[in-house]
């Protein structure tokens, strides 16, 4: 099994990676094949839908990168950890919590999204 802070970093340099082979090789570690994201803005299913999804973010946000802003907190198959979008400084332009439900093997099976004031 896969160590939850282990896979919520992957989830965090997977919305940083720029490079679209590298960022594949990112969502295959991190997510099951059948995996779903869900936000009040956007949503992706598989690998393809949730790439196509981050791929549009940074298309968006050039230059800006997701930060881990709170550790991961984990009980059974269920996480939640906080994020920011920050532009260039240390400025956050966004901000979130995110719940994820984890598959057997640690991945993410799950997660959905929640916005919350920058």
């Amino acid at each position: 099994m896969t160590d939850v802070k282990t896979v919520v970093d992957g989830y965090i340099a997977m919305w940083n990676e720029t490079d679209a082979g590298r960022r594949r090789e990112l969502i295959a570690q991190t997510w099951t094949d059948d995996a779903t994201y869900v936000d009040p803005h956007m949503g992706g299913e598989g690998p393809d839908g949730i790439d196509a999804m981050v791929a549009a973010v940074q298309e968006r946000f050039p230059g800006h990168r997701f930060d881990l802003a709170v550790e991961p907190d984990a009980h059974h198959d269920r996480v939640r950890f906080g994020w920011r979008l920050v532009a260039g400084g240390d400025q956050a332009v966004a901000a979130g919590t995110d719940f994820a439900r984890l598959a057997e093997d640690g991945r993410l099976r799950e997660v959905t999204g929640f916005l919350e004031a920058a």
